[in-house]
C-alpha cells in the first residue's frame, strides 16, 4: 500500500519560515502566481528586473546568441559582444571611467573592486605599500562575499561571520533621518558625514588606507537615503588629498534606477572606480562590473605588470554581456530612464499621502528608487520592537494586495527598524503607478489597524 506524501523539494531556500508561492509567468511589471494571481513587482525582484518581465526582444536576442556561441574564457579570447558591453557601459558612466573589468554580480563586482585598488598601489609603489584598508559606513550593503560582507555597515548580515571578515573602519552614514548630530538640514548632515571620512583616514594613517566605498543612494541597508551634491564634492577632495581611491557601488542604483545613467550623474560624483550589476541585464542574465580609470588601468595593466590577479570563470561571458548590453539598447532606445524620472517624481508625491498613517516615518528617494521607513511613534521616531515583525506584515498585508515590495530591518541599530524598498520596473506607467500605490495603501492602512488593535489588547 502507497502512501500519498507531499513531493519532497530539494531546494535550499533562504527562509524555512516562509511559504514560497510558485510563479509561472512574468509579464511586464507582473509577477503572476501558479492560481492565475497577478502581482506587482513592486521592487523588481531586488531593483534588478528594471525593463520588467518576458521582453521579448530580449528572449529573440539570447536565443540567437545562444545558438551562435556559448561560453569563452576572457583569459584567452574575445567576442563582439563583450566589446561592445563595455563600450555602452562606459558611455553610461561618469566620464574618465573608461576600462570595464566583467563579472557575474554586486558582490563579485564589489570585491573586484577593493582587489583593484589594492593592486594599483602594490603595482605603484612596489610591495613595500601599507595601503589596503577599505573605509565604508555604518548603514550599508556592499555584498555577501567575505570580502564585500566585511565592507558591508549592516550589523544583522554580518553577525555570525564576523569571526571570517576582515575589520574594515566604518563611518557615518549620511542619513539624514537618523543623523547623530541632531543636523536640521539634508545639505549639513552630508557636510557632516563627509568630514567623519576624513577623521577616519587621519584615525586609521591615509599611509595604510586604499580605498573609499560608498552608494550614492543607499540601496538595502536603509532604502532610499541619499547625501546632497556637497557630500561626493568633499570625497572628491578627501580622497585626493590623502591619496586614497574612492569606489562607487552603483549596484543597485545604477543602469537608470534613479532617473539618470547612474545615480552617481544626480552629485556629480567622480568615482576611481564604478561598480555596477542588478539592473545591467534587468535580471535575464546574471552580470556585474567594475569600471575604472584610465589611472588605475594603466598603473596595473600598462606601466605595471600588465596582470590583474583575479578573475572567475563566467567573467565577461559573451551570452551575458550581450543581453545586457541589448538590455542597454532598449532602454536608450525606449527613453526609459526619463520614464523613470517622470514616473519616480509622480510615485512620490502620491507617497507624502501615507504619512497620515501613524506608523509611516520617513519617505525618500530618487527616481523608482524609494524606501519608507516605519516607526511606532512619528514623533520620536522610535522603532517598532522587533517582536511585532512590522516588516513581515507589510510584506504579506501587500501580497495579499497583489503587490511586491522588498522589506527589510535594522535601519535603526543594526536590529531595531522596519523599512522597504519600492523600485518597480522603470518602464512602469502612470496608470500601473496609480495602481501600485492604490495597493500599497490599502496594506499599509490594514498593518495600522493590526497593529492599533495589538496595542489595545
Amino acid at each position: 500500500m502507497s502512501l500519498n506524501r507531499a513531493p519532497k523539494n530539494y531546494v535550499f531556500y533562504r527562509n524555512q519560515n516562509w511559504h514560497y508561492p510558485r510563479i509561472v509567468k512574468g509579464e511586464g511589471i507582473y509577477l503572476i502566481g501558479e492560481d492565475g494571481k497577478r502581482y506587482i513587482d513592486g521592487c523588481s525582484g531586488s531593483a534588478v528586473a528594471n525593463i520588467g518581465h518576458g521582453n521579448k526582444e530580449v528572449a529573440e536576442f539570447a536565443k540567437e546568441q545562444i545558438e551562435r556561441i556559448a561560453f569563452t574564457h576572457l583569459s584567452r579570447w574575445t567576442v563582439d559582444t563583450i566589446e561592445k558591453c563595455a563600450e555602452r557601459i562606459v558611455s553610461w558612466c561618469p566620464e574618465g571611467l573608461n576600462h570595464v573589468y566583467f563579472v557575474s554580480g554586486g558582490s563579485e563586482g564589489t570585491e573586484t573592486a577593493i582587489k583593484m585598488a589594492r593592486q594599483y598601489f602594490i603595482e605603484r609603489d612596489g610591495r613595500k605599500t601599507s595601503k589596503w584598508k577599505i573605509i565604508s559606513k555604518w548603514f550599508s550593503y556592499h555584498g555577501a562575499t567575505l570580502g564585500s560582507l566585511s565592507m558591508t555597515g549592516s550589523v544583522g548580515r554580518r553577525r555570525i561571520y564576523d569571526p571570517l571578515l576582515v575589520d574594515f573602519p566604518k563611518i557615518t552614514q549620511f542619513y539624514h533621518y537618523r543623523n547623530p548630530w541632531g543636523a536640521k538640514t539634508l545639505e549639513e548632515t552630508s557636510i557632516l558625514a563627509a568630514q567623519e571620512l576624513e577623521k577616519e583616514i587621519l584615525r586609521q594613517g591615509p599611509e595604510n588606507v586604499a580605498a573609499f566605498i560608498s552608494e550614492p543612494v543607499v540601496g538595502s541597508a536603509a532604502p532610499g537615503v541619499h547625501p546632497e551634491k556637497v557630500y561626493f564634492e568633499m570625497v572628491r577632495e578627501i580622497c585626493d588629498k590623502y591619496d586614497v581611491l574612492f569606489i562607487m557601488d552603483e549596484v543597485m542604483a545604477g543602469t537608470g534606477r534613479t532617473g539618470k545613467k547612474m545615480a552617481s550623474e544626480h552629485f556629480d560624483a567622480k568615482p576611481d572606480i564604478l561598480v555596477v550589476a542588478k539592473g545591467l541585464s534587468s535580471g535575464y542574465t546574471p552580470i556585474g562590473a567594475a569600471v575604472c580609470t584610465d589611472e588605475v588601468f594603466e598603473t596595473i595593466m600598462v606601466k605595471g605588470s600588465g596582470h590583474f590577479i583575479h578573475g572567475h570563470t563566467y567573467a565577461g561571458n559573451p551570452l551575458s554581456c550581450g543581453i545586457a548590453n541589448k538590455v542597454m539598447e532598449i532602454i536608450e532606445r525606449e527613453n526609459y530612464i526619463e520614464n523613470c524620472a517622470k514616473q519616480g517624481e509622480y510615485l512620490m508625491e502620491k507617497l507624502q499621502d501615507l504619512y497620515e498613517y501613524p506608523i509611516v516615518g520617513d519617505i525618500r528617494g530618487k527616481g523608482l528608487m524609494i524606501g519608507i521607513e516605519f516607526v511606532k511613534d512619528q514623533e520620536t521616531k522610535e522603532p517598532f520592537d522587533t517582536s511585532v515583525d512590522l516588516k513581515g506584515k507589510i510584506t504579506v498585508n501587500a501580497l495579499d494586495e497583489g503587490l511586491v515590495v522588498y522589506p527589510g530591518g535594522g535601519s535603526v541599530d543594526g536590529v531595531r527598524g522596519d523599512h522597504i524598498l519600492l523600485a518597480p520596473p522603470i518602464n512602469i506607467t502612470k496608470e500601473e503607478v496609480d495602481l501600485l500605490y492604490e495597493r500599497l495603501e490599502k496594506a499599509i492602512k490594514k498593518t495600522t489597524d493590526e497593529v492599533l488593535v495589538e496595542k489595545a489588547l
